[in-house]
């Protein structure tokens, strides 16, 4: 602490994200990172680029990239606003929404940045227990409030809302600004019914849902840190009133042109977040067959506990053979361990860590 700080600075908790490393040889599974590349148009596009452009600023309304946004989701350019990632459009919708007379709702246990923003903007909020099973139990959740916000799938259980439940959320709080956070949306296995999983076909009928999007996870782009939110053009326009008294320029020109490349490559981006699937489909049962149980997860992750060794006993042990997980030593989670969704590669690397830990034979 300083004396030199302004006086609030010193009560701030900031967010902890996950551990980077500087070192070769780990098996990274703590971030929730793409274990496979971006798309090949990407570095097809880094290849091209003139560099003379970045003597100019870039377009301060992202125009090009919103209009490419905004055909890929199938909603109106003025409907999308583009931010230095979706933590930073998370900031400005706290900023722009949640400053209201009630608190605002969320999770227990969601997304760790959301009661760290509310304590920057000085928003009061409420968060609200998940069930015994892990899941929003949204009779908790009072008819006012001064906003809802949640990740969906959740982070860091990984557990699914419909879009139908969502609805309902929707069409309880008429009045107030509901955030739905898609972070990880696009690892949610397809039901036989064919229906919506996201819940930006809602935008068409209620004025009050922002979706937050991400181009970190599924594709492969988390150190160019684009996220985006959808929502009514009201809403964009409170969002961008937010962003322009905070910086002009957020987006540079070399991610907008990174990320138009992106989702230019459809075929590639479903076949990635389907490995990943996969993956986590195979990790999954492969963890089972050692002692450990995991939340029916949606999300490239899943949060796994072991029937008899404590899991901070088991992400240490980990940590010393180099494989790098995630564990909160907080309430109702510090019996778990999260792991990220690896190549196939890295996940029979932690097997066969996990084996020898556990004494299991091979």
């Amino acid at each position: 602490m300083s004396s030199l700080w302004s006086p609030f600075v010193n009560s701030l908790k900031p967010y902890v994200p996950g551990q980077q490393s500087a070192t070769s040889g780990i098996i990274k599974l703590n971030t929730n990172e793409n274990p496979y590349p971006p798309s090949p148009r990407v570095q097809d596009t880094l290849r091209q680029l003139d560099a003379d452009f970045l003597r100019l600023y870039p377009d301060p309304e992202s125009t090009e990239l919103s209009a490419c946004i905004a055909s890929y989701h199938n909603v109106e350019a003025g409907q999308v606003f583009v931010g230095n990632g979706s933590d930073e459009v998370l900031a400005h919708a706290f900023n722009a929404f949640f400053r209201q007379d009630k608190p605002l709702c969320f999770p227990d246990i969601t997304y760790s940045f959301y009661p760290v923003y509310c304590r920057l903007y000085n928003i009061d909020f409420k968060m609200i227990p998940l069930d015994d099973n892990f899941v929003i139990d949204w009779t908790r959740y009072p008819e006012e409030a001064g906003g809802i916000i949640f990740a969906n799938p959740n982070a860091p259980t990984g557990i699914f809302q419909s879009a139908d439940d969502i609805e309902r959320v929707l069409q309880a709080h008429p009045n107030t600004v509901v955030v739905v956070d898609e972070a990880y949306i696009d690892f949610v296995k397809p039901d036989a019914t064919g229906s919506d999983l996201s819940a930006i076909p809602l935008l068409a009928h209620y004025p009050n849902l922002v979706v937050t999007r991400t181009v970190s996870k599924s594709r492969s782009l988390a150190g160019l840190r684009i996220g985006y939110a959808l929502a009514s053009v009201e809403l964009i326009d409170g969002l961008k009133r937010v962003k322009n008294s905070f910086n002009s320029y957020p987006v540079d020109a070399v991610a907008s042109a990174v990320t138009q490349a992106s989702f230019a490559d459809e075929d590639y981006f479903q076949s990635t977040c389907q490995r990943v699937v996969d993956n986590r489909e195979q990790l999954v049962a492969a963890l089972a067959s050692l002692g450990f149980a995991s939340l029916d997860s949606s999300a490239n992750f899943i949060m796994a506990r072991h029937a008899t060794r404590p899991s901070a006993e088991i992400y240490a042990a980990l940590k010393a053979s180099n494989v790098w997980v995630r564990y909160f030593n907080a309430p109702r989670l510090k019996d778990f361990i999260r792991i990220s969704i690896g190549s196939a590669d890295e996940n029979a690397e932690l097997l066969s860590s996990l084996k020898r830990i556990l004494a299991v034979d091979n």
